[in-house]
């Protein structure tokens, strides 16, 4: 599986399937946030996720994480710093 990262990043399956994640913002263009999914997306394999399901929870997550950061410190502040910081809550808010 592939992930295109751009403003509705897509999680391409094997099967031809493309997954569109809805959540993240602008402010998350900036250097180092694909690192910061990168760690994410590694933490959770290393979890025991199969990995189609480790791309999308992990995307999905990483954008919930972007979002409510940016509500903290807006959008055109937001550094990849900020995205990490914010990643336990935005799981605990799936109620995990």
């Amino acid at each position: 599986m592939i992930v295109l990262k751009g403003a509705n990043t897509c999680v391409a399956l094997p099967d031809g399937h493309c997954w569109y994640n809805a959540t993240g913002n602008p402010g998350m263009a900036t250097g180092g946030t694909g690192d910061v999914l990168t760690g994410l997306l590694t933490a959770l394999l290393a979890q025991g996720y199969k990995p189609a399901d480790a791309a999308m929870l992990g995307v999905y997550l990483h954008g919930l994480a972007g979002d409510l950061a940016a509500k903290e410190t807006g959008e055109e502040a937001l550094v990849a710093g900020d995205v990490a910081a914010w990643i336990g809550k935005a799981y605990l808010s799936l109620g995990a």
